[in-house]
């Protein structure tokens, strides 16, 4: 048997300092991500940072998001979801839930000038990367944020908010959601409202579009995204899905959606969450919840006049589960997807973070973002393309949002309003 030479330590140690060869696949990957713009249109902090509160300047101040890891993951842009809970379209206050998170964000933001700017715009983004800044910016997770008011949501905007997701997992007066899928008994059909959009909810995408809110189809339903496409005369995009060719489940978007989506000029942003990413764990997590049946039925029954304590009941039911975490190669295998139908144009990152308690393994947070870039050269595709899923096609989406808001300076605000009853 022939011995195997062994090197002493310190030769090893010497070997691990040396600068790495220019082509090295390593060094490469770092090199891509270090001067690419890197965009998550997705990220839920202030939520959590309204449920506990902690400096986002120090490591650990929410389970995913932070100053020192967003600089090691190379982040130049997320966008802070002001996130309004389904309980609150029921309960009232929806308004002041979404205005109390934006003042949140803005206070976050003035805490830290040296790391983080407020952003609203393309330049902004890009001007945010020359100074070495994370530049932030807001999207409203779920339309009944507005109250049914226009007037609401043009102040959204002049507050700095730059799109909106038009539902969460309800359906709101004007907008039909894909609903509580993730509950025992979900039923389609109880969604199913408006069968997509009422005329108020076009008149809210139009208005989008002449102010320059970027139209997000994310938790609507299938039926939603048909008029929505039909309605806008601007892009829109997904800002946290992933591909139910893949992952079948509503919340994902089928192979024809991302076409369309893609062919109208808009993006496709993956969530990175487990949950969205591999059928093995949707069918595990499943199997649990439908095992929590009967105590479900009876919190929905026992705390049916009270919808936040109901909503907050269901939520600790269902996190005694066990979290089931797939690998994080499962996001490279939905963007190759979408590149696959759609181009390589079309596809960019929406993590979900902090919105998400399953992230894949190695992919746990914002300071992994770089395995993304190293992965995508794997596989062989071009620094381009990898430059435009990292944030270039999203800023390519978001120019041509403000260009048409641009064009249709010239209009005057909508007056529509939501009919009675």
């Amino acid at each position: 048997m022939r011995q195997r030479t062994l090197l002493p330590a310190a030769v090893i140690i010497g070997l691990a300092t040396l600068p790495a060869l220019a082509d090295d696949p390593g060094t490469k990957a770092r090199r891509l991500h270090a001067r690419a713009i890197v965009v998550d249109t997705h990220v839920d902090a202030p939520y959590r940072l309204e449920k506990k509160w902690a400096d986002v300047g120090e490591r650990g101040a929410t389970p995913h998001f932070d100053i020192p890891r967003a600089l090691e993951g190379g982040l130049t842009a997320p966008f802070l979801a002001i996130y309004v809970p389904a309980s609150f379209a029921e309960a009232g206050g929806a308004a002041r839930e979404a205005l109390d998170l934006i003042d949140l964000v803005q206070r976050v933001v003035q805490a830290h000038p040296k790391d983080l700017t407020a952003a609203g715009s393309v330049a902004d983004i890009r001007q945010a990367k020359r100074d070495r800044k994370i530049a932030v910016l807001m999207g409203i997770e779920g339309g009944h944020a507005i109250e049914d008011s226009l007037g609401a949501l043009r102040e959204f905007y002049r507050l700095g908010v730059r799109y909106m997701t038009l539902t969460h997992t309800n359906t709101n007066h004007w907008a039909d959601s894909s609903g509580k899928f993730y509950l025992p008994d979900f039923n389609p059909a109880d969604f199913q409202v408006h069968h997509g959009l009422s005329d108020f909810g076009r008149a809210v995408v139009r208005e989008m579009n002449r102010i320059g809110m970027m139209v997000d189809v994310s938790h609507v339903s299938d039926e939603t995204i048909d008029d929505v496409l039909e309605t806008s005369r601007a892009p829109v995009f997904a800002s946290h899905s992933s591909c139910r060719a893949i992952c079948d489940i509503p919340r994902n978007l089928t192979d024809d959606q991302i076409a369309r989506i893609a062919a109208k000029g808009g993006v496709v942003m993956i969530n990175v969450s487990s949950y969205f990413v591999d059928p093995a764990v949707v069918k595990a997590m499943n199997d649990e919840r439908a095992k929590l049946l009967p105590e479900y039925l009876k919190i929905k029954q026992d705390l049916a006049s009270d919808p936040k304590k109901r909503d907050e009941a269901i939520v600790k039911l269902f996190d005694a589960i066990p979290r089931r975490r797939t690998t994080w190669t499962r996001v490279i295998d939905h963007i190759e997807h979408v590149i696959q139908v759609a181009g390589p144009q079309a596809v960019g990152l929406g993590t979900d973070f902090d919105g998400i308690e399953d992230p894949p393994e190695g992919l746990d947070d914002v300071s992994n973002l770089p395995v993304i870039t190293a992965e995508l050269l794997r596989r062989g595709h071009s620094e381009r393309v990898v430059e435009g899923v990292l944030g270039e096609n999203f800023l390519r989406f978001f120019r041509r949002i403000q260009e048409i808001a641009h064009d249709l300076a010239g209009e005057s605000p909508s007056t529509a309003t939501l009919p009675p009853g």
